[in-house]
């Protein structure tokens, strides 16, 4: 069993798994910080309290837009401030590809192309 769970622990994707996850919360961290310290206070000066209040009866629709906005401001913040700029930065580290040639013919394709010429110095 011991044996088992080394060759579980020690296999790629697990390690993969695990960096990915700790790396996507320390990444998060950094999202919330730039969304609490940058772009709620600009939305605070341009509108006042960005906090919605909405009650009824023993609902509070109000926690359910707040949460709606801070995705939108969430996803917002992580497409121009770090996917835009990472999707320019790699193309303009990538070496572009080489042009594709076109690819040899079949051993069958050549056969019937020899045919082909035969015919055509029969004619």
């Amino acid at each position: 069993m011991i044996q088992e769970f080394k060759n579980f622990i020690l296999k790629g994707n697990a390690i993969d798994l695990s960096v990915g996850v700790l790396i996507g919360a320390s990444f998060g961290k950094v999202v919330t910080a730039v969304t609490d310290g940058v772009v709620n206070p600009m939305i605070s000066l341009l509108g006042g309290d960005p906090e919605v209040s909405l009650k009824l009866g023993i609902i509070d629709a109000g926690l359910v837009i707040n949460a709606l906005i801070s995705l939108v401001i969430t996803g917002a913040v992580l497409f121009f401030v770090f996917i835009k700029p990472m999707q320019k930065l790699r193309a303009l580290t990538e070496k572009p590809a080489a042009p594709a040639s076109a690819p040899e013919p079949s051993a069958e394709e050549k056969l019937l192309a020899e045919i082909r010429d035969l015919l055509k110095q029969k004619e």
